[in-house]
C-alpha cells in the first residue's frame, strides 16, 4: 500500500461498526450515493481539514458503506479532490455567467469583483477549504486534471475586458490579468480569512454587516480608482498624484 493509500482511510475507519453505517434515511433515498457523499464531505474538510477529517462520520452522514466511497471516488484523497473541485467548479461556472462581453470594461471588472465579494460572503465553507489546501502546500489540488483548466476562462475574460479598456482610453493602461484577478480575491476574501484574529486584535466584530458593508464600498472605490489611475509601470498618473 502506497503512503497516499495509507492516508485515505486510518486504520481506526478502515472497518466501521455496522451500526455506525446507518442506512439513508427516506428522503435521502432519493438522492444518489456519490452526492450524499459529497455534501457529508464538504462539511467535514471544511470543518476538520484533510487530516482532521474522519471517514467514518462521513459514512454516517451520508448512509453509506465503504465499498461505495471507494466505488465512487478511490478512497478518502480522491473524495477531498472531488469536493475541491466542486467547490472551485461553482465559483467558476458563476464567474462565467457574468454579461460582461459588450459592457463598458470598466463596469464589467467591477461587477466581476462585486460577485467574487457577494460569492465569498455567501459560501465561507469554500474559503475555508481553500484556506485549509493552502496549508498543505496544494498537495492534493495537484492531483486534479480539471482546476486549471476551469480557471483560464476567467483570466481570458479579465484580459479581454483589460484590452477593451486600454484601446479605448477607458482606463489608464493595460495590466496583467492574473495580478488583477489576485488583486481582487485579496480585496474580496481578506476579511473573512482573518475574521477571528482581526477581530480579538483589534476589538471590533469584522463579521457585523455594517462594517463589511463599509469595507465593500472601500474596496470598490480602491479597485476603481486603480483602475483609472496607473500607467504601465503601476505609478500614479499625473491627474492622480
Amino acid at each position: 500500500m502506497t503512503a497516499d493509500h495509507a492516508l485515505d482511510i486510518p486504520a481506526t475507519e478502515a472497518r466501521p461498526a455496522a451500526k455506525r453505517t446507518r442506512p439513508a434515511a427516506a428522503g435521502k433515498a432519493a438522492e444518489p450515493t456519490r452526492e450524499r457523499l459529497m455534501r457529508a464531505a464538504r462539511a467535514e474538510f471544511t470543518q476538520h481539514g484533510f487530516a482532521g477529517a474522519r471517514v467514518e462520520r462521513i459514512l454516517y452522514k451520508a448512509g453509506v458503506n465503504p465499498r461505495m466511497l471507494y466505488l465512487h471516488f478511490a478512497g478518502k484523497a480522491g473524495l477531498y479532490v472531488a469536493v475541491l473541485e466542486t467547490a472551485l467548479g461553482e465559483l467558476r461556472r458563476q464567474e462565467l455567467k457574468l454579461d460582461v462581453a459588450r459592457a463598458d470594461p470598466l463596469e464589467g471588472l467591477l461587477q466581476l469583483f462585486d460577485f467574487l465579494n457577494d460569492h465569498f460572503e455567501a459560501n465561507p465553507d469554500l474559503v475555508r477549504l481553500l484556506s485549509n489546501e493552502n496549508l498543505l502546500k496544494a498537495r492534493f489540488m495537484r492531483r486534479s486534471g480539471s482546476i486549471r483548466e476551469m480557471s483560464s476562462p476567467t483570466l481570458s475574460m479579465i484580459d479581454q475586458l483589460l484590452k477593451r479598456g486600454a484601446a479605448s482610453g477607458r482606463l489608464a493602461c493595460s495590466f496583467d490579468a492574473l495580478r488583477l484577478y489576485v488583486l481582487m480575491v485579496a480585496l474580496a476574501q481578506f476579511h473573512l480569512t482573518n475574521v477571528h484574529t482581526l477581530s480579538v486584535i483589534f476589538d471590533r466584530d469584522l463579521a457585523d454587516k455594517r462594517w463589511r458593508a463599509a469595507r465593500r464600498a472601500d474596496a470598490r472605490l480602491m479597485l476603481h480608482r486603480f483602475l483609472l489611475g496607473h500607467d504601465a509601470e503601476g505609478a500614479l498618473t499625473a491627474g492622480e498624484a
